[in-house]
């Protein structure tokens, strides 16, 4: 029942209902077919055979299944190519920086008392040295 060329209504999927014809045989299970459906492998049990069978080669284009269907006066599902469209780009998200003005979180808060402390103390260092060389100075000129 099941042969090449064979007229077949689509009983499953969304092509269920519309007129196919068995292009090639795949398996046991599977047929590939053409004409009011997409061109595409599809279950036996998803077709209802009919009694017209068409005389076409094994593996026919779908230009041929066509012409085969205009003379049985039914319509071939129409391909539309896809419209190529460019794709979006991905914008990087700008890294904002956190000024004074801006509510600040408590883990930067602690890191900037941190900052802060170190800063006083290299300054405490610098001022000391400061304040050494100068002491040994005056020593130097009240010695002489």
């Amino acid at each position: 029942m099941i042969e090449i060329g064979r007229l077949c209504l689509k009983t499953a999927g969304r092509d269920a209902g519309c007129k196919c014809i068995i292009v090639d045989i795949l398996d046991a299970h599977y047929v590939l077919i053409d004409g009011e459906t997409r061109r595409r492998k599809c279950n036996i049990l998803h077709l209802e055979p009919l009694k017209e069978v068409i005389k076409i080669k094994k593996g026919v284009s779908h230009e041929d299944v066509k012409a085969e269907f205009k003379k049985l006066g039914l319509e071939v599902r129409k391909k539309k190519p896809k419209e190529k469209k460019e794709r979006p780009k991905k914008i990087r998200k700008k890294k904002v920086k956190v000024t004074e003005g801006k509510a600040k979180g408590k883990k930067a808060e602690k890191k900037e008392k941190k900052i802060k402390e170190k800063n006083k103390k290299k300054e405490e260092v610098k001022k000391e040295k400061i304040h050494g060389a100068e002491k040994e100075e005056k020593t130097k000129e009240n010695k002489k």
